[in-house]
């Protein structure tokens, strides 16, 4: 069915349309932006935390043959001296 001379065709329109006022899209582009930063910033210091911790914790040995203190990571109880490769058992405090 051909429309009136000069009126424009309705080709549809979005089911649903959603405006946003400016000032209100700048501030959720803001409330995005800072909640990305500080998840990013916890997630981080979670992570770089767990590493530190991992390289801290350590186990202190020493050489009963050649009088050497040495460390290894947790959780290790047998441990070969690094200068006369002599096992020694962890320390016990």
């Amino acid at each position: 069915m051909p429309s009136a001379k000069g009126a424009p065709r309705n080709y549809g329109t979005a089911p649903f349309v959603f405006t946003v006022n400016l000032s209100i899209g700048a501030l959720i582009y803001t409330v995005a932006a800072i909640v990305l930063v500080f998840s990013l910033w916890i997630y981080y210091d979670v992570r770089d935390r767990k590493l530190i911790d991992a390289k801290r914790r350590r186990v202190v040995f020493h050489c009963i043959r050649c009088d050497k203190l040495y460390s290894a990571p947790e959780g290790t109880e047998v441990c070969a001296c690094p200068r006369c490769q002599f096992d020694n058992a962890r320390l016990r405090f």
